[in-house]
């Protein structure tokens, strides 16, 4: 166990945004209400997956909804805490933990909140080690992990509880919930045993997002490469340097979808590429042939100061630098592959593993 005391967490929301894969929510807004309720409640109590009881009740917490949408419409700060607190009343029992369900650099800075504002240990894990646009894509779905019974909240004071068949029904009723709440919500779902956050979550998260900010941080100090730095941190490769050209985006269904598009430079001089996202980057095409795609992560680099690009950030003229990293094994199982891969979300390539 460690505290997270407020000096940590820029690095970590750097970090966490990388890992986001262009979703996850804006890093500048979840740090500063990160910032806040540690300021305001003291230190948040960052524990080990390996120091959580097998009896442990763990609540997580997160955003939901479109991106673009959180730009303008800042959280209020509430709706989270207000979300597991109405989890804590589905399940008759109450909270002993939270963590992150997924990486990002909002939903990886609101936990650290969440924790702060109740008192509870957040647990260094996640339950994706990125970030996706659907709430049935965890690995704990792949466990046999309910979603539900969930709650979402938003900054007017609605709360719902929801209960769903299976974790698709989840999603969508959730993101119908979402749309009407203004296209984001504060969620809380995925209730955990401490036996179950050992057996499906990832582990160390919070730790590598640390790890990966200050490692971007450090190489901008010393004028060296940090979009390298940020690639051997994540066992990753560069793929594509180039110029966003154009950025065709749109809010539908609850999801920022789009294409940008990148004219090379430097080594990439004469080459080009198309990003496709759903919030998250899900295909990288250089010259029309797929060189990274869902699970695996594509990272979107500001090539000077390797500070990560979120898909609602991207703008015309940014000089970019595109990361393939691996994601998780499980990911890759055909399990993983089924809720997950390319198929998933329309796309007839083959996935071919980074």
């Amino acid at each position: 166990m460690r505290e997270i005391s407020g000096r940590e967490l820029p690095d970590m929301a750097r970090g966490a945004a990388v890992l986001g894969t262009g979703g996850g929510g804006d890093p500048y807004v979840g740090r500063l209400l990160a910032e806040e309720a540690v300021r305001r409640h003291g230190p948040v109590r960052l524990v080990a997956v390996d120091e959580v009881p097998d009896d442990a009740v763990v609540v997580p917490t997160a955003f939901m909804g479109a991106p673009t949408v959180l730009v303008e419409k800042v959280p209020s700060g509430t709706e989270t805490t207000r979300a597991l607190r109405m989890v804590e009343e589905l399940i008759g029992r109450r909270a002993t933990h939270t963590v992150s369900i997924e990486a990002g650099g909002l939903n990886s800075m609101i936990p650290v909140a969440a924790a702060a504002e109740l008192g509870l240990p957040l647990i260094d894990a996640d339950g994706m080690g990125r970030a996706f646009p659907e709430l049935q894509m965890l690995l704990p779905t792949l466990g046999g992990v309910a979603a539900s019974p969930m709650a979402l909240a938003d900054e007017r004071g609605n709360t719902l509880g929801l209960r769903a068949v299976d974790n698709g029904w989840a999603e969508r009723l959730a993101r119908t919930v979402t749309v009407e709440m203004g296209c984001s919500a504060g969620i809380s779902l995925y209730v955990l045993t401490g036996r179950q956050v050992k057996d499906h979550l990832v582990r160390g998260t919070m730790t590598l997002c640390e790890r990966l900010g200050r490692a971007i941080r450090q190489a901008t100090d010393a004028h060296t490469d940090p979009v390298r730095a940020a690639a051997d941190i994540l066992s990753g490769r560069l793929v594509f340097t180039g110029k966003v050209t154009d950025v065709r985006r749109r809010t539908e269904g609850g999801f920022a979808r789009g294409e940008a598009l990148l004219d090379g430079l430097g080594d990439h001089a004469g080459h080009g590429m198309e990003l496709a996202f759903q919030n998250e980057h899900l295909v990288a095409r250089r010259d029309g042939g797929v060189v990274v795609s869902v699970p695996d992560l594509i990272c979107v680099l500001d090539t000077d100061s390797g500070a990560p690009v979120t898909t609602e950030a991207l703008r015309y003229g940014m000089r970019v630098s595109v990361v393939g990293a691996p994601c998780d094994e499980r990911w890759r199982t055909p399990e993983g592959l089924a809720l997950a891969g390319p198929a998933y979300f329309g796309y007839d390539h083959v996935y071919v593993p980074v």
